[in-house]
């Protein structure tokens, strides 16, 4: 089995898309506003899916209150510190790092605009292969 997607309860699908199809190269592969809004976003390998929706019948978790190692959405990143500034100067606020673990990697934890936790890893040696 492989993962479609990963969903997200947020309160503005729209402006989240938007953010994450600017600063972080998703793609939008499905949007809908009936009858509820959705976006369906797909990563730069085009196999990885998350889905941001507001459902009226759920309510909105309160990320911020979350530890993001309870919840985060982790990237491959090449660049951590240089991701971070970028990230920042467009509105994202950094948790921790950039840290380097014992192991080699390098990983940096920052909140986006609407509190969503998102990692930055630097793998010394890729968990996964990339398509690109």
């Amino acid at each position: 089995m492989k993962i479609e997607h990963f969903a997200y309860q947020v309160e503005d699908p729209a402006a989240v898309s938007g953010w994450y199809e600017k600063h972080l190269g998703f793609v939008v592969k499905r949007s809908s506003d009936a009858p509820v809004p959705v976006r369906f976003l797909a990563d730069e390998s085009g196999q990885v899916m998350i889905e941001v929706y507001n459902n009226p019948a759920v309510r909105t978790p309160d990320y911020a209150s979350m530890d993001p190692l309870l919840l985060h959405l982790a990237f491959v990143c090449e660049n951590v510190p240089e991701t971070c500034e970028r990230l920042e100067a467009a509105g994202a606020v950094r948790i921790s790092g950039p840290d380097r673990l014992e192991n080699g990697d390098e990983l940096a934890m920052l909140r986006d605009p609407w509190e969503l936790a998102i990692q930055l890893c630097c793998r010394r040696e890729p968990m996964i292969d990339l398509i690109r």
